[in-house]
Order: structure tokens, then sequence, then C-alpha cells
């Protein structure tokens, strides 16, 4: 239930933002500058007080009387927007929009912003880090040493491999860059290649099938679409080489989780790393495999990276509200994907 049960009206084009509710837990705590930001400009902040991942009853509640939003990961659905009646302008401190009925916002005259780009290079950093450490074996050595037991374990080289790279956006070129720059043969499949990138780094694009079969080393880089949902099926995982490691730092719901638990404990996958789960915080079996890597979505979770974004967020409402051009819209792209997600 909201906190007061309004009727949903369309907002005033010249009503002023001045409440401002911010939902991601961390925000303002590596650096105040983006809350003074928002402060000194006359907004009034709301912070979340419950030091976790709202769910959508605490959004209900919180976001009551707010006339904005600055959203991380939170629910941000039709019933949140029911209890917002004043709702003008949604500031996304993410780059993923799949928490977000961009479609229910678009109905009721709500611009959505991001911060598209600002994460790219942590997200780079924690998925090479990934690879090297999955290639290299050094989650075997640390175990095995723990336990008492000095293995020299027998790794593999970057520029003995062959890294398959699934979206080449932002993040899937840097990925690309980086790994080249070891030695790696990178192949890729994208919906629209970039064959300048793919010049200068030597990537070869190629159907994904091949990708699965060809591949060292399985890099995923896209946004959960119906295209990409489970991209990484049980099919899919059947056809990879037997030594081969699958890394995942961009959405949940790429990869079939139990598909992929069974194909490591039989011995048909070398190894896997994942950042990100269908669902979050994640308990799932995968936690009992040992030749299996996760992280708690932590790939924008770098100092630089996280502030980057907070700033941007909070660049993004204050344009909007002095009436300047928000530099950061979500494009009608990203509402197209969503509406065939719907159907």
């Amino acid at each position: 239930m909201c906190m007061n049960d309004q009727n949903v009206s369309a907002p005033g084009p010249d009503q002023p933002i001045t409440r401002t509710l911010i939902s991601p837990e961390r925000f303002g705590q590596i650096d105040p500058f983006p809350v003074r930001m928002l402060e000194e400009s006359g907004v009034e902040c709301v912070f979340n007080p419950h030091g976790r991942l709202l769910n959508e009853t605490d959004m209900k509640e919180l976001i009551t009387g707010c006339d904005s939003i600055i959203g991380g990961a939170e629910p941000i659905s039709a019933a949140v927007m029911d209890c917002a009646p004043e709702l003008r302008f949604i500031s996304r401190c993410s780059v993923g929009l799949d928490s977000v009925d961009l479609l229910v916002a678009r109905q009721r005259g709500i611009p959505v912003s991001y911060v598209a780009g600002a994460n790219a290079v942590a997200v780079t950093e924690l998925t090479v880090g990934h690879v090297l450490s999955l290639i290299r074996g050094v989650k075997e050595s640390d175990t095995s040493l723990r336990g008492g037991t000095w293995v020299r374990v027998m790794g593999r080289s970057l520029d003995e491999l062959t890294v398959g790279i699934i979206g080449v956006g932002r993040i899937g070129k840097l990925v690309a860059g980086h790994l080249a720059a070891f030695g790696a043969k990178i192949i890729a499949n994208d919906l629209v290649p970039d064959e300048a990138i793919g010049e200068e780094l030597g990537i070869e694009w190629i159907e994904k099938e091949r990708l699965f079969r060809e591949a060292d080393v399985v890099c995923l880089h896209v946004p959960v679409t119906p295209l990409t949902r489970n991209v990484v099926s049980r099919e899919a995982l059947a056809t990879m080489k037997p030594d081969a490691v699958l890394i995942n730092t961009a959405r949940g719901g790429l990869i079939d989780e139990g598909a992929l638990a069974e194909a490591l404990r039989s011995g048909r996958l070398g190894g896997a790393a994942l950042d990100v789960f269908e669902r979050e915080p994640y308990e799932g079996e995968l936690t009992q495999i040992e030749n299996c890597i996760l992280t708690c979505h932590m790939g924008a979770s770098s100092r630089s990276s996280r502030l980057r974004m907070e700033i941007q967020a909070a660049e993004n409402l204050l344009c909007f509200l002095k009436g300047e051009p928000v530099p950061l819209l979500v494009p009608d792209s990203e509402y197209d994907l969503q509406a065939l997600t719907a159907q």
C-alpha cells in the first residue's frame, strides 16, 4: 500500500521538483559531492533508511510525496509510480534498465535518464580479472594451499586461447581490447558488428553457435531481452569445449544457471565466473561448486566508477530541473526492447 492513496494525475508542466528519493543505499558515501550538488540546488533528498536493496513495498512507502527519483537496481514499477502521482523524472544511477517500467513511465510523460558508460572501465576490469583467475587456476591454488596442499597449478596463457565475446558495446569493446593486448585471438557476435573496432582489434565476427564451439573463453556483455534470455542454454553449454570457461558480468538471466551447475559438476565445462544472477542475492547450487567463481554484482563497484555514476545521475536530474537538455536520456531503442519483451 502507498502511504497515502492518491489518484494518479498527469504532472503539471510548470511544477518544480523539490523532493527526490535517492534509493541506492550507498549513494554519497564514497564522496558527498553528488548529494551536495543536489542540496545546494534546493533539492530535498529522501535517503534509503534500510541500508539494503529496497523492494517494491519499501519503494511504495518511500516515494510518496516525491517529485523525482535517483534509482539503482530497485523496482520502479507501475505500482511504485502509482504512489507518486507528482513524479516527473527518473534518474537511473545505473546502466541497466530492467527494473524500470519504461513503458508506463512514457505513458505518464515521465522522462528517464541513465549513466551509460560510467561503469564501463570498472566492469571491464572485473571481467578481465575473472578471466585471468579462471585460466590460471587462482581459486584452485588458493583452496589447495589453505587445505595444506602445495600444488603448482598448470594454467593457460591468453596468447594460446581464443576468446569469444557476445555483445561488443561499450564494455565488450574494452574487454576485447584488453584481452587482445595479451595476445588472445578474439571472435565475437553482435547484432550490429562494429567493423571499425573489428579491424582495429582483429576481431572475427561469427554466429553464436560457432562461437560457443570454438571459444576457450566466453564473455557475455549483452542486456537481457527475448533474444538473449538464456542465451547460454543447456544446448549451448553442450557444444562448448570441456576446458572452456564462461564469464558473465552483464546481467542475470543470460545463463541457464541449473544447466551450468550440471555442466560444471559433470566436468563438461572447465569453469565459470558469475557476477550477476537471475535472482539476487544469490543462494543457489553454484555456491557449492568449486570451479565456479561467484561475486556479488560488484562489476561497477570501484570508487571512481561509483562516483562517476552518482555525479552523472545528479547532473541528469539537475539539467531537467533547470529546463536544460538532459545529456543521457534513455534512447527510444530501449523502450522498443522493453515493448518487445512485454509481448
